[in-house]
């Protein structure tokens, strides 16, 4: 519908409903942080060896160099020292079975693209909130079954299933606030609220697994806090940009009164006197390669996708920050909370290309110079990578809610962060070049994110501009 915002400016942009959708909506992105970077010690490997009777070889200095080596027939003792356990010590993930061990992760991840794909023509067919509750659900479900798991091979399945809800559920709660909420809120929902709600369930996930060592109790904390967003469903509402896409006008006047209730202010008295009522056409996937400007956007938002890559790889690659793995996974999630936060700040005042470009090319840069510095000044650089990744994600996040009209936001969404997650799903491996050259997989990383920076420069700016509801009314890029 044409000039929506300014049909529904007699809301105002901060009132009571607008405070009720906002904190609610972040609070749905928390236990995506708990489940996101889960991983990290659900399948972490403690120190082990093989297991011999009679023997403490914890204890004894044997040489076994000079020994004729067998694989450990008699099964292996893990050092409880940071688990109690872990699915590596659960499902004995090591030595000829230890390639699983990374498979785990990559499962996740694919879930994650699946549910990317999907969830979007979901929500854009179905509607944003029936797609967030039941993805939600499950997420919570799914978590809790997989404490069950009588082998590998079920967990694996069940944890595809896990990532399969949690992004789905995190797209569809980005897109309703972003429809639901106007101006300078819209904003500060898409670029803090709801990123900065993921790092606070990502920070509380290393806080769990310090007091819950074993992976059991670990899942079941992670899953019951689920349980808390039932009442959700009575408070948030639906779309009414995406309920007018669909001709359904009445339940569209219906959620913006009841949000004039809330705010005590008197809606007009026919609200949307000048739509006709008809539905929009439908649309699918197809649509955003169906004209040039719209695919132009389309190619470079799958090359900017590539920036999970690096982000994934540095999150799971918490060790090399700090010996303790606790400590280590809270510092990675921690620096995400600034760059959230001045991406934030940033956004509010600068245009958008303006702000990605420069993040991403402080990130990129960061990254590829590390092997020119000395070692102690390595892991600084890391985080100072992941700082600006972090932001640029963020920035991009709102660039791209910005840029695709009502009727194919939630899909085109989808569509982004499916292709971003194939990069997620091979980052457990990335790191492993480093057996060939040291410093290959920072050079991939580095390239890709400074690449993703110059495909940004060609999108068309958003900055100040309304949501565009059709695909005629899709922002271009200046000549």
């Amino acid at each position: 519908m044409k000039d929506y915002d300014e049909t529904t400016a007699f809301l105002g942009q901060w009132g009571c409903f607008q405070q009720m959708v906002f904190f609610l909506l972040c609070a749905t992105g928390i236990p995506n942080g708990f489940s996101g970077l889960s991983v990290v010690f659900l399948a972490d490997i403690p120190p082990h060896h093989c297991l011999v009777p009679e023997a403490n070889l914890t204890q004894e200095d044997v040489n076994l160099t000079d020994l004729e080596q067998e694989g450990c027939l008699d099964g292996w003792s893990y050092s409880r020292d940071t688990y109690q356990s872990t699915i590596v010590t659960e499902f004995n993930l090591v030595c000829g079975e230890q390639w699983k061990q990374p498979v785990t992760s990559t499962a996740y991840f694919l879930g994650v693209l699946c549910g990317s794909f999907i969830s979007g023509q979901l929500s854009d067919r179905f509607g944003r909130r029936p797609v967030l509750f039941a993805t939600m659900a499950v997420q919570t479900i799914f978590t809790f079954i997989q404490i069950f798991s009588p082998s590998w091979t079920v967990f694996t399945i069940l944890f595809f299933t896990v990532g399969l809800g949690q992004i789905s559920n995190y797209v569809a709660a980005l897109v309703l606030g972003s429809e639901i909420l106007a101006g300078k809120v819209r904003v500060l929902f898409a670029s803090l609220g709801i990123t900065l709600s993921y790092a606070t369930g990502y920070m509380m996930l290393p806080l769990f697994a310090y007091f819950l060592r074993g992976w059991k109790s670990l899942l079941l904390a992670l899953s019951l806090p689920g349980l808390l967003y039932i009442p959700f469903w009575w408070f948030i509402p639906e779309s009414p940009r995406w309920l007018l896409t669909q001709g359904r006008v009445k339940e569209a006047e219906a959620v913006l009164r009841n949000a004039a209730k809330r705010n005590k202010i008197k809606a007009p008295q026919d609200i949307f006197k000048d739509y006709n009522g008809k539905p929009e056409e439908r649309h699918s996937v197809l649509d955003l390669v169906r004209t040039s400007n719209i695919r132009t956007a389309t190619i470079i938002l799958i090359l900017v996708s590539s920036l999970n890559i690096a982000y994934f790889c540095l999150s799971l690659n918490t060790s090399q920050l700090h010996g303790n793995p606790y400590v280590s996974c809270f510092l990675s999630a921690a620096v995400e909370v600034p760059a959230y936060i001045f991406s934030w700040l940033s956004l509010h005042r600068l245009p958008r290309r303006f702000c990605a470009v420069g993040t991403l090319l402080l990130g990129g840069l960061s990254i590829f110079v590390i092997q020119l510095v000395p070692q102690k000044m390595s892991v600084a650089l890391e985080m100072l990578g992941k700082f600006g990744i972090s932001m640029g994600l963020a920035q991009v996040i709102v660039f791209s809610t910005e840029l695709y009209p009502t009727v194919i936001r939630n899909t085109a969404t989808g569509t982004f962060y499916t292709f971003s997650r194939v990069g997620s799903a091979i980052s457990p491996y990335l790191f492993q070049l480093s057996t060939y050259y040291k410093y290959l997989h920072y050079n991939i990383l580095g390239s890709l994110v400074i690449l993703s920076a110059v495909g940004i420069m060609f999108l068309p700016e958003t900055f100040g501009r309304p949501l565009p509801e059709t695909i005629q009314q899709m922002h271009k890029r200046e000549k």
